[in-house]
């Protein structure tokens, strides 16, 4: 045996295998390599599979990614528990699901190999190179592109992967280490994440262009009263500024739907189901559309970037917040 993982470790030093194992078969293939129990690479290579397939929520995906066979993802998983008599994922039908434990790892293993990640990043800055993966989760493209052409132009080869989502959602995700940026529609007060002020968006009132409020010249927040709104679900941070602006004044309006986008709160408004209102950046002028003169509005939605602490000096993450601050100071 001990010559086989001589004779194995030689052979995966010059070139790449590809050979279709069992589970079973992989396992004692590993064994012959690295030996028995998981140490050094082995437990590395373990370590890598489990990462990455908390992530995917799939061995199948996971595999994919890491440009393995998915029987050689699944033998490094079932070594690892194995070895140190633990569980680490259970089945949810064609999805796996973390236990405990697992999560607990999870936080360990990115923050390991983040920092895998931030030392190449590193390495390549050190040359005036930036290549990578930065992945932002973001609450609409309005905010984000201008910040995203900018970084695109100056670092063309680093992959910029945007996920768009609830903003209620992004620090969570960003926690979880899901993610490297993400941007949110409060600020965020946890000791774990770093949370920065962006800019303030004002909120826009807005009509059907045959509504009889489309033809005033100016109104003020009384001029909304008892009108019919299409708004946002709840929980959305646009429907609870405006809910609370009228309340301060107390006012009433009527709910006439509830939409779970801008999009759609758009198309509605447009179909005169009601009134809409939106943060300034999401309102897409259209002929269909008039933004209604409230003068008296104080209504806005502030975004703010947050990542986790310890990403913040990777040169990546750095360089993201480097250039939404340019923005910040420009429009200043």
């Amino acid at each position: 045996m001990k010559e086989a993982a001589s004779w194995a470790r030689s052979l995966c030093s010059f070139c790449v295998i590809t050979v279709t194992f069992s589970s079973e078969q992989c396992g004692v293939f590993i064994d012959a390599i690295y030996g028995s129990p998981m140490t050094g690479t082995s437990l590395l290579a373990a370590l890598r599979a489990f990462d990455a397939t908390a992530r995917a929520g799939s061995m199948t995906a996971a595999a994919r990614t890491l440009g393995l066979q998915q029987p050689t993802l699944s033998a490094h998983i079932q070594r690892l528990e194995q070895s140190h008599g633990v569980e680490l994922f259970r089945r949810r039908g064609r999805r796996l699901e973390l236990t405990d434990f697992g999560r607990t790892l999870l936080e360990h293993t990115r923050r390991v190999f983040s920092a895998e990640e931030d030392a190449h990043a590193l390495l390549l800055a050190a040359q005036n190179r930036y290549a990578g993966r930065l992945v932002i989760h973001a609450i609409g493209p309005y905010n984000l592109v201008p910040i995203l052409r900018v970084f695109a132009r100056r670092h063309p080869q680093v992959n910029l992967v945007v996920r768009v989502g609830a903003a209620r959602s992004n620090a969570s995700r960003i926690l979880e280490h899901q993610g490297d940026v993400g941007l949110v529609l409060n600020p965020v007060d946890d000791p774990a994440l770093e949370c920065v002020e962006h800019r303030r968006q004002a909120l826009v009132v807005f009509a059907a262009a045959d509504h009889p409020l489309a033809r005033r010249a100016a109104l003020t927040m009384a001029d909304l009263q008892h009108q019919r709104f299409v708004i946002r679900e709840e929980g959305s941070t646009t429907r609870r500024v405006f809910e609370d602006a009228m309340r301060r004044r107390g006012l009433g309006f009527q709910v006439a739907i509830e939409m779970g986008s801008r999009e759609a709160v758009r198309e509605a408004v447009a179909q005169s189901m009601g009134l809409g209102v939106v943060a300034e950046p999401a309102y897409v002028p259209d002929a269909r559309l008039v933004r209604l003169p409230v003068q008296d509005s104080d209504m806005a939605t502030h975004v703010h970037l947050v990542c986790r602490r310890e990403r913040r000096p990777s040169p990546l993450v750095a360089t993201f917040f480097d250039i939404a601050a340019e923005f910040r100071a420009a429009s200043s």
